[in-house]
């Protein structure tokens, strides 16, 4: 994945997009009945159903995007309705805009990126997985990839730990990657 948080000329936060680059598995399941005009290639137009129920599963799962400025939870609102998929190598690639429901100034923001059930796992792209755009003079980006499981840990989640694992426990907060931005 790769996300851009997106400034305000005033310096405040509105919101983050992302790209989401699903795996090959998902993506070849994820087309099948999908009527193209070009075999193996597929337009917005084409994938703008599917892209539409990606957007719309996510809401349950919070967008699996969580932020705090300065401390203090910020909610996002529903990702604006310019939202698309598109199909390139096999893959299929998410773009979405969540707005922050009220814009923030803020000198620490931390966006964190994780499914609680560590159903789904995310991983940032090796090169510019995060950038600033339009962000203040003298703000600071700095990305923390999540820990890795141990052995001991693998261990311990059996099937059974995961059938009876919720969202509500949030236990894949641990494995979280973050974004954090430090500004003057």
């Amino acid at each position: 994945m790769r996300s851009e948080l997106v400034y305000a000329p005033d310096g405040s936060v509105t919101g983050i997009r992302h790209h989401w680059t699903f795996d090959d598995m998902f993506s070849a399941f994820a087309v099948q009945g999908i009527e193209s005009r070009e075999k193996g290639k597929f337009s917005r137009e084409e994938l703008a159903p599917l892209a539409k129920t990606n957007v719309d599963s996510l809401k349950d799962y919070d967008y699996f995007t969580y932020a705090t400025a300065d401390g203090r939870k910020v909610p996002f609102d529903e990702p604006r309705p310019d939202y698309w998929l598109d199909y390139k190598d096999a893959v299929l690639t998410l773009h979405f805009t969540l707005p922050l429901r009220t814009p923030v100034k803020a000198k620490q923001l931390k966006v964190e990126i994780y499914d609680p059930t560590i159903f789904v796992d995310f991983e940032f792209a090796k090169d510019k997985p995060v950038a600033l755009a339009g962000a203040p003079a003298g703000c600071k980006l700095d990305v923390v990839l999540p820990q890795q499981i141990t052995y001991a840990q693998s261990q311990r989640l059996g099937e059974q730990f995961f059938n009876a694992l919720t969202a509500a426990q949030n236990w894949g907060e641990q494995f979280a990657n973050k974004i954090l931005v430090s500004c003057p």
